[in-house]
This record gives structure tokens, sequence and C-alpha cells, in this order.
């Protein structure tokens, strides 16, 4: 089983500080007891404070990875955090507590996969049950882990043909799970001559897994997906760098989308990153991974601030007691502790 070793600001600190002569034992305790913080919080707006304290800090809880996503807590026979690592076509498990993460499950694409390539898993969440699901880029699928360890196919076409790579995923208080299908796991993209769908969509699929559903096709890369606390309004990013927007839905009462409208637009920002998962807390807020960290915006789409570990992360989940912001982030997983609360999965 191969395992990656946490990555503490404190041993950061002491391979920068070269090889010298050792500090006295009390002053080597006195930093060990304060880390620094893996990173910066942006504020633009007053009402951040209500959300990031003035004592945040941000840590690095592992790193060695090659492209993590997707992260999802679970509570159930844990806690833990399952996330992805999309070009590295695994699934590992972090356990609070613990000094490693290991493998859950590797590989996720069979066969011969070229390196560097977006064929794992992406996002992931979990049903009702508690049952893990999970977007499989590689596969063009989303598929369920059932308790026992074995997989099944959720879904993998829309009238007859081969979905592109569904990206990431969530679930309405109804039971429909709502998902992007934007065409990165295919190696020419759009251009791939496997791509079977003339364009990137939106979908739901019915709590029985028998009616999927286009919701809209409006967005060239559709990724990030989540409810606002009400489910009256669904966010989705767009994740195209000529286009770098979130968008926001209304809900109809029947599940459908309606009065498409534009959040919030970076696609002047020349940081690294593009809008990608998204999670909402229990306030409304939005946090959103794009360009330089996560942006944080209120209901209105206003801009609160931006949390800026030093990897760009690509998603984000609730855990612990639902105040806990977990950030997969290139090769590294981080978190940072909140005033806000986002509500934790079955």
């Amino acid at each position: 089983m191969k395992k990656f070793t946490v990555v503490s600001a404190v041993a950061l600190g002491l391979f920068g500080a070269g090889c010298g002569p050792s500090e006295p034992e009390a002053d080597t305790t006195a930093a060990s007891s304060a880390p620094a913080s893996e990173g910066t919080v942006l504020k633009i707006s007053d009402a951040l404070d209500s959300i990031v304290p003035a004592d945040y800090k941000i840590e690095k809880l592992a790193g060695g990875f090659v492209f993590t996503e997707g992260p999802v807590w679970v509570r159930e026979g844990g806690p833990y955090l399952l996330f992805s690592d999309v070009r590295g076509n695994a699934i590992y498990k972090w356990t609070p507590g613990n000094t490693q993460a290991t493998d859950f499950k590797k590989p996720v694409l069979e066969g011969d996969v070229p390196e560097g390539s977006l064929a794992g898993s992406n996002g992931l969440t979990l049903d009702g049950q508690g049952r893990l699901m999970i977007c499989e880029h590689g596969n063009r699928r989303i598929s369920r882990m059932e308790k026992d360890g074995t997989q099944a196919v959720v879904v993998n076409s829309y009238n007859g043909k081969r979905l592109n790579s569904p990206n990431d995923l969530t679930y309405k208080s109804d039971g429909w799970l709502y998902f992007t299908d934007p065409p990165y796991g295919l190696p020419k993209q759009d251009e791939d001559p496997e791509k079977e769908l003339d364009f990137n969509g939106v979908f739901r699929l019915s709590p029985d897994e028998k009616t999927l559903e286009l919701l809209t096709r409006d967005q060239t890369r559709p990724n990030g997906i989540a409810f606002s606390p009400d489910e009256k309004t669904l966010y989705v990013a767009n994740s195209d760098a000529g286009r770098k927007v979130w968008i926001a839905y209304d809900v109809q009462a029947d599940g459908k989308i309606a009065n498409r409208r534009v959040l919030f637009d970076v696609t002047s920002e020349t940081s690294e990153g593009l809008p990608d998962g998204l999670k909402v807390d229990t306030s409304g807020n939005i946090y959103a991974t794009g360009p330089g960290g996560v942006w944080i915006f209120n209901p209105a789409g206003e801009h609160l601030g931006t949390i800026q570990p030093t990897e760009v992360p690509a998603n984000v989940a609730w855990g612990d007691d639902g105040r806990t912001l977990y950030m997969t982030a290139r090769t590294g997983l981080y978190r940072i502790t909140l005033l806000s609360e986002g509500k934790l999965l079955p």
C-alpha cells in the first residue's frame, strides 16, 4: 500500500534552515508549538470577519500527490476524508490524527493509462444511504461503491451516446442527482474522436436512476456544482480559460433550472487556476475554488475574500464538526477552521 507522509509547516521551515548546527532544545520546542500558516487569507470585505477567525491557520495535511480533487468527508465508519488524485488515477483516504494518507481505490481506470492524463476519478459525494458516488473521468461514468466495496455503474450515457467525463456532482434533498459533464477526461477534449455528445452539459438523474435529463448545455466547461441551502439556486462553475465565471440558476418547482445569470466573472484574473469545485455554508455563502484560491461570495455574489493556501485549490469539502473546510490543492491536502458552518453529508 502506497503511503504519503504528512507535511507540516514546521518541517518546511526546518528544511529551509539549511544544515548548520542544531538549535537549543528549548528553541526547537517553541517553534514546533506554533507552526506557521500554509498560506494567507485576502480580506475584501469586513463581512469576512464573521467567516474567517482573526487567528486563522491554513494547515497542510499531506503532500506528494499529482493533482488532488473531489474531497468528501465520511462519518460512518470513520470519520475520514476521501479525495481523488485525477492525474494519479487513485482515490486516497486521510484519517484525522494519522501522519499519512493511504490508498482507498487504485487504480480507478484499469488498463493502459497515458501518464499525466485526467483519467482518474474527480468529484466524490455520498448518497442518502452514505454510499460513495464517484465521477470517473476515464471511464466516462458515475459509479456507486456499495458498503461491501463492490461497484456499480449508475449512469454512463445520454440518449444512447456516451457521456464525456462526469466531473462533479451533488444531491438535491428529493433524491435527484445533479452533475456536470465537461470533456476533460478525453485526451483531446472537444476535438477527441471518442467524444459522442456535441455539447458539454449539466444533467440530473432521477432517484430510481432510470431517468437522465439534460438541464442545460449553455456552458463550455461546466464543472463545480452546488445548491443554496434552500435549494432555490443552483451554482455551476465554468472552467473555461476564455470565460472564467460562476453561473447561478433558479431552481423551479419541478427541479429544472431557469434564469441563467453570472454570479461573478474572473476572466480578467491572471493568477493560476480556473473556477472549479465549490460548496456553500448554512448561511448561503459560497466557497468557490478559482484563480489563486478559494473565493468566498455572499448569496448576492459579492466577493468577501479569498483563502489562499500555498498551492491553488481545485475543490473543497466541509468536515469535522462542519466548521472545517478541507481543500484539495494540486499536490497537497489542506484545511482551515472557520467561524461559518457547512452541512455534513450522511
